[in-house]
């Protein structure tokens, strides 16, 4: 008996429904290379009807530069008399009615009808599928072993039912050959919902074995209950019509025999997602009545990380945008005025040629200096921010004094201090801790730096150490023009500026990368600050995270 579509639709509506809504090209083939079947997806992909190809040879879908080692032409694979699925390696073409060729990929599988042998083929645009290649051989590869397994275990089970008919045989195999080898998850229900077949495709990627699912439980199990949701409203809309029941919403466009690739997410048994694309499609008796559905969904989670990748390098590529933007106005403006500064300065250095005019070179010389360490450390902020966007600020402890460093650095910046600035230092408890020293030392500058800025002259500046039994705390307080609640809101953001620092010279950096320093070291940022009464910022370090 030859397998045709049409003897095939009135013996076997099930696998006619396989056949005909599978959004994958097959073709069955006898041993003289006719062809007996195949589906309206491969009449639609090579351009022709049914009747222009029904027992016309294979040959007429394959270029001729390819006849002469094409797998379907060969004895090679007719030869096998084991029901084996083959996936070529070879590049493979297919040729159109109209004369064009199309890159394609074939899988084939034997299977038997009244003791002939026939061939089935799987043909895949492959122009359309490169994304998915890589995850289709692996999958094949995966299930190679099954197939073998089940395929012995099916001929074993075969020999013993002798007076099992021919047809239920080709049936059998030709369901297994697509169930196993599709490369989708096929799941197909009866009509009102309960799972009567879960591929080998769905158990691996849901997570759930058939005897978990099969008559037992319908596909609501892994669907996303606000997806649903959505879709009940959807169709409010289109139709005028409020479902209730969760399964009529995802058949309802089937049962008007409408069928629509629909995206989903699926909730495998783990409660990991799987993003999909899912077609539903009716299955009818003869007479065209609804007797259950089936549900071809395809893994789309690679292509949706990579749109999630990409979405994500616009972003940060948006973000870099911004920074560079930022950092070339904000350099263009803190570089002009010590540059300025410098400058005049030099020049007016220049005309004080005597002896009497050493007062006025050392202003001068002064200013420079000043204006240099200004410009080093609006450069020390820029690299510094770039360091930590990058990840290569590493954490590197080790055993110090910490009010030694302390009084160390009070005094280094003793010059870049305003005029009569004086620093006290104070601290509690054991003077060793174990922490990164580099990175407290640029945390305690620069809080110390903004102090002396956002403070008058002739006013003090505290810093205080404490080393407790659990934690280490830093603080740096100033009795200057304090900060305003909404503001210190904002103060750990990327080149924010107070509203009453606009006159002051600063990238809007620093505090940034205090934060960033102190996260670093697991730690945290605080401030305490009143207008015009002062700022204390304080760091908290947890001995635990720091050991």
């Amino acid at each position: 008996m030859l397998l045709t579509s049409k003897n095939m639709k009135d013996s076997f509506p099930k696998l006619e429904a396989f056949f005909k809504y599978a959004n994958i090209g097959m073709l069955a083939i006898d041993r003289n290379g006719k062809i007996t079947a195949i589906n309206p997806f491969a009449l639609n992909k090579f351009g022709f009807n049914e009747f222009e190809l029904l027992y016309k040879s294979i040959e007429t879908l394959i270029p001729i530069r390819f006849l002469h080692n094409h797998p379907i032409l060969t004895d090679s694979f007719s030869k096998n008399v084991q029901n084996i699925s083959i996936d070529t390696e070879i590049e493979l073409y297919g040729l159109k009615k109209d004369g064009t060729e199309f890159p394609v990929k074939v899988s084939l599988s034997n299977y038997y009808a009244k003791g002939e042998q026939f061939t089935i083929a799987f043909i895949d645009d492959s122009s359309v599928n490169t994304n998915a290649k890589a995850e289709i051989v692996r999958l094949n590869e995966g299930l190679e072993a099954t197939v073998k397994q089940r395929t012995r275990d099916l001929q074993e089970t075969l020999q013993q039912i002798e007076l099992y008919r021919d047809q239920l045989k080709a049936a059998l195999s030709f369901q297994k050959a697509i169930l196993d080898n599709a490369g989708a998850m096929i799941i197909a229900t009866d009509k009102k919902g309960k799972l009567k077949l879960f591929n080998p495709e769905a158990a691996y990627n849901l997570g759930y074995t058939q005897e978990e699912v099969v008559n037992i439980c319908t596909p609501i199990l892994y669907h996303n209950l606000s997806e649903i949701e959505k879709k009940r409203v959807s169709l409010l809309g289109e139709f005028g019509i409020c479902i209730k029941d969760d399964f009529e919403v995802l058949v309802e466009k089937a049962k008007r025999n409408i069928h629509e690739e629909e995206q989903y997410t699926f909730i495998r048994k783990n409660g990991a997602p799987l993003p999909v694309l899912l077609t539903i499609s009716a299955i009818r008796d003869v007479i065209g009545e609804i007797t259950g559905f089936m549900c071809i969904a395809i893994d789309i989670s690679e292509r949706k990380k990579a749109e999630e990748d990409l979405h994500e390098s616009l972003k940060k590529e948006k973000e870099l945008g911004e920074l560079k933007s930022r950092f070339v106005s904000m350099a263009s403006h803190e570089f002009r005025t010590p540059l300025s500064t410098i400058l005049s300065s030099a020049y007016l250095i220049e005309k004080y040629i005597l002896t009497t005019d050493q007062p006025k070179r050392d202003k001068h010389l002064q200013r420079i200096f000043s204006s240099v360490n200004l410009l080093t450390n609006i450069l020390n902020d820029f690299l510094s921010l770039g360091k930590i966007e990058e990840g290569k600020i590493l954490v590197r402890s080790s055993s110090f004094n910490i009010q030694e460093l302390m009084i160390s650095i009070a005094g280094d910046m003793k010059n870049t201090l305003k005029k009569h600035q004086k620093v006290r230092c104070f601290h509690e408890g054991d003077p060793i801790v174990f922490m990164d020293n580099s990175l407290l030392k640029h945390i305690i500058m620069n809080l110390l730096s903004n102090a002396s800025k956002f403070s008058f002259d002739k006013s003090w500046i505290e810093i205080k150490t404490v080393n407790s039994e659990k934690q280490v705390v830093v603080s740096v307080k100033d009795y200057g023009m304090g900060i305003s609640v909404d503001d210190q809101k904002h103060l750990m953001e990327r080149f924010f500026r107070g509203i009453n620092a606009s006159n002051i010279q600063g990238t809007g950096l620093g505090l940034h990368i205090v934060s960033k320093y102190a996260e670093l070291m697991n730690g945290r940022v605080e401030c305490k600050s009143e207008l015009e009464k002062g700022t204390e910022f304080i760091v908290v370090f947890d001995k635990v995270s720091i050991s």
